[in-house]
């Protein structure tokens, strides 16, 4: 019994506290798919011109600007893009990419794919959260993160003191 708590006890205080990794959060899964010609070097919904061979996207909600990396469900094929562009309220997908964008996903030939949409950092994510004020438009999975609390890595040196203490 002793050596279970003793072998508990050290693998438990030899890891420092597990925070949110500042990998990127997904915030929605759905249809995406592309365009390119028919739009090229036309205006966008935030005013500048589309151009089909850059890395740039359209959607629903996000605001202009906003940076999402776009995975390809079934390959795992990933891009980062730009929102620059509206879809309309109606479209049943999630997020229309650019030629370019949807040539790294390797998706042209097909025309859509299932791709989920994560944003940078867990700062990103919250920064989201305030500018819906909380209310997420649509399909987005937004949610607010505290600050991880981060504990002092410690080393074992001193279990040994106590182990030898509980073995006598």
């Amino acid at each position: 019994m002793r050596y279970w708590v003793v072998l508990m006890l050290s693998i438990g205080l030899s890891y420092s506290a597990w925070a949110q990794s500042p990998d990127p959060v997904r915030i929605q899964t759905g249809w995406a798919s592309f365009y390119g010609k028919k739009f090229h070097l036309r205006k966008t919904a935030n005013g500048e011109i589309f151009h089909m061979d850059s890395l740039t996207a359209a959607h629903k909600y996000l605001p202009f600007g906003t940076w999402v990396k776009v995975t390809r469900v079934d390959t795992r094929d990933s891009v980062w893009v730009r929102v620059n562009d509206r879809l309309p309220k109606t479209s049943r997908r999630i997020i229309d990419l650019s030629r370019s964008a949807a040539t790294k996903l390797n998706m042209r030939d097909d025309g859509i794919a299932e791709v989920t949409v994560q944003v940078s950092s867990i700062e990103e994510m919250n920064r989201l959260f305030h500018h819906f004020d909380g209310e997420a438009p649509g399909t987005l999975r937004l949610r607010w993160y505290e600050e991880a609390i981060h504990v002092p890595e410690r080393t074992i040196d001193w279990i040994w003191n106590l182990v030898g203490k509980w073995l006598k």
